[in-house]
């Protein structure tokens, strides 16, 4: 736009009004989409399965905390009409708080959502006053204090030495501020319950608590005991059992490691003036084996996590954090990234709406499920006309991926029940040859063939050492877990096993003896045995006695053992064989172990040295790709004074290094090699140099040393 005036000078031109267009979920979700076509079809169905595994995993988390929650519950209440209806002081000295520990493990970042439940329970059954604090906020008495009473009164506290943040504050807020102190919460109560009693003449009493005590206490949730300061903690609880006659004070201690840190942060002077009760919540490893219970081992879904991914969730929960929420978080980033990145994830749905979306495919699609690895190894296998066919013919194609999806859904229907037999089965065994958890049996089934392994061989040597009624037992539970299966074949094997387990209870009319020759064939090593101590005479009757063993005349039950255990087997053998092996497992199995454990399990200094290595790979700008792993000279000045330090030794001349900084940015400014001044220092120069050594002394690359004052010293070597 151009302009024209008598005198010179400088005009502004305002942009349009036109509002900037904000990118959508679904909009970054499309941008850079590997199969652009059906892009929108995919966001849909991974938002809806993101949405599902959300809510299914609140409904969990309450039925989990259901119980420790209800006891909480039951705690406030019975000191609520403990202190109303009886006589208070025989019971309870009149400075004793009433006070529950609740242990919640070292999942910290799990302890967020329990006290959110907590928090809401409380104000919908037992009193509207319930506040919530934490170690970060309350680093002073004051600070605690007035947390406290800003979350129970919903009003501005001021504390009498904030000259500053007072200062701050409109005449209005100064207007509606209190002064902090417990004095003032006992008024403002006070006046609070005898408004809730009075109510309106000639209308029913409402309460903000359905079925409430009259005077409902008040709690105070100190969600991380461990991170307070103790003197802090002292004071506000000696502060607080002189008020406990006139102020219903209830406290609720959020532990994450052991109940005797009570002891360790505060002295008998002050924990006597608690009447401490202890709840202890769920295991977090208890709560991850529900999780995957619920999540993963289940045909509920159709997306589902390859061994390897399981294992890196696995790991970052057992190595870092033990965070369940975590471990969902991945479960949902992996989801994201399959929709993303694999165009044929349209078809990772329920088996109805797959059928439907491959008679939707077009060509490329049917060239990718061509070049599927799965389906490759499925073509060779074919007659050479079918071959021609599946390759050529797209109608022909998506008659076959129809069945092939159908297969699919009926291996995971199949899969679930017998792995959770097979568990039932291994769990009760000595040292867990096929692990204690059925996480650690799933991760062996999604690798190999579990019946190929050394303990699955185990295993079975064992369960055919097992008495009758253990066994009846275990097969008992394995039909209750066949019940509710729906496949033909389960429904099969369901009523082959409850035949066997018929025959076993028959054998309790049939009285069988071994035979005594048998008997006597064993016990008679055993007598020799005693008296000889020679070890070649040791090993021969040892070959006898298991010789004895093979001869022996096996008895009904033993016979009818083997026969349950083989059958056991050959249902282990049809359906558990591992995903890889089904023809496009690609579809519903994500595999990118890498992905995941890169953005869940970041490296800070893997992350700061790439960017200042390769700038480009964050900047996506062209002038600064290379080709040979140099930094380009038109890069940010922190990478080139890093690359630059990367020559040098322990201690680095600041002269020199501004020197070379010097000639390389003159040279990305375009200047004459030639010239006079290339590569000499201005001031603005000097200015980004120092500017650039900042930055990596602030990053912990190089610290300033006495040896030399004009030197720094470098820190660091090598990569990661």
């Amino acid at each position: 736009m151009s302009t024209s005036s008598v005198s010179k000078g400088c005009f502004v031109f305002k942009p349009s009004a036109k509002k900037k267009k904000t990118l959508s979920l679904a909009d970054h979700f499309i941008h850079g989409c590997e199969g652009a076509e059906n892009s929108e079809k995919r966001f849909k169905l991974c938002q809806d399965l993101w949405d599902q595994i959300k809510t299914d995993t609140e409904v969990l988390q309450d039925e989990l905390n259901r119980n420790i929650l209800d006891s909480l519950l039951d705690f406030t209440r019975k000191c609520t009409s403990t202190r109303q209806h009886s006589d208070w002081a025989s019971q309870m000295r009149a400075s004793e708080i009433p006070t529950a520990a609740l242990v919640l493990g070292v999942n910290v970042p799990d302890h967020d959502m329990t006290f959110e439940s907590l928090s809401d329970l409380l104000q919908q059954s037992v009193t509207p006053h319930v506040a919530s604090v934490q170690a970060k906020e309350c680093r002073a008495l004051k600070h605690l204090m007035k947390r406290v009473l800003e979350r129970l009164m919903g009003t501005a506290v001021t504390v009498d030495d904030e000259e500053e943040e007072e200062a701050e504050q409109t005449s209005a807020q100064l207007h509606k501020s209190v002064h902090c102190s417990l004095s003032t919460l006992c008024d403002w109560y006070n006046t609070k319950t005898k408004k809730s009693n009075t109510g309106t003449p000639g209308k029913k009493r409402s309460s903000p608590v359905r079925d409430g005590p009259q005077q409902p206490p008040v709690v105070i949730i100190f969600k991380d005991l461990e991170a307070f300061n103790p003197r802090v903690l002292q004071d506000f609880i000696l502060i607080c059992s002189r008020y406990i006659e006139r102020l219903p004070l209830m406290f609720i201690f959020g532990i994450a490691t052991s109940p005797s840190t009570i002891q360790h942060m505060l002295p008998h002077s002050v924990s006597s003036l608690l009447c401490i009760e202890l709840f202890q919540s769920l295991s977090c490893t208890q709560h991850l084996a529900t999780v995957i219970d619920k999540l993963i081992l289940t045909k509920q879904f159709p997306f589902k996590l390859n061994g390897k991914v399981m294992q890196v969730l696995i790991s970052i929960f057992l190595y870092h954090d033990f965070s369940v929420r975590k471990f969902i978080k991945g479960i949902q980033l992996a989801l994201l990234e399959h929709f993303h990145s694999q165009p044929l994830s349209v078809l990772c749905c329920k088996k109805e709406e797959a059928l439907l979306n491959v008679m939707q495919l077009d060509h490329l699609d049917l060239d990718r499920i061509r070049n599927l690895l799965s389906f490759k190894r499925y073509v060779e296998k074919q007659e050479p006309q079918e071959q021609v066919d599946l390759l050529t013919d797209d109608t022909h194609l998506k008659e076959v991926c129809q069945k092939l999806i159908k297969d699919l859904h009926k291996y995971h229907k199949n899969y679930y029940p017998i792995l959770r037999c097979l568990h039932t089965l291994t769990s009760s065994l000595p040292r867990y040859p096929l692990g204690k958890q059925i996480r650690e049996l799933h991760l062996i089934c999604l690798e190999k063939n579990v019946w190929e392994s050394e303990d699955y061989q185990s295993a079975m040597k064992l369960l055919k050492m097992l008495a009758k009624d253990e066994l009846i037992a275990l097969l008992q539970r394995c039909t209750e877990i066949l019940q509710p299966a729906k496949s033909k074949k389960i429904k099969s094997a369901l009523v082959q096993l409850e035949d066997m387990l018929a025959k076993f209870k028959q054998l309790d009319t049939v009285a069988a003896e071994p035979p005594p020759t048998v008997e006597d064939s064993i016990t008679s090593p055993l007598k020799h045995l005693q008296k000889k101590t020679d070890l070649a005479q040791l090993q021969k009757t040892l070959l006898e006695m298991n010789e004895s063993r093979r001869s022996k005349k096996l008895s009904p039950f033993e016979v009818l053992r083997n026969e349950a255990l083989e059958f056991i087997d050959s249902l282990v053998k049809s359906h558990l064989s591992p995903p890889e092996s089904q023809i496009l497992n690609e579809v519903c199995y994500y595999a990118s172990s890498a992905t995941v454990r890169r953005h869940l399990n970041a490296i800070p200094r893997t992350s700061i040295q790439a960017a200042l290595n390769s700038p480009f790979y964050y900047l996506q700008n062209d002038r600064l790709k290379t080709e040979d792993g140099t930094v380009s000279n038109a890069a940010p000045d922190i990478c080139i004074v890093y690359k630059l330090h990367l020559e040098c030794g322990r201690l680095i001349n600041l002269y020199d290094w501004l020197e070379a900084y010097a000639t390389v940015v003159s040279a990305a400014e375009g200047n004459d090699p030639d010239s006079d001044n290339f590569g000499k220092v201005d001031e603005v120069k000097h200015a980004r140099f120092i500017r650039a050594v900042s930055e990596l002394e602030f990053l912990g690359f190089i610290k300033s040393t006495k040896q030399k004052t004009d030197h720094v010293a470098r820190l660091t070597w090598g990569g990661c």
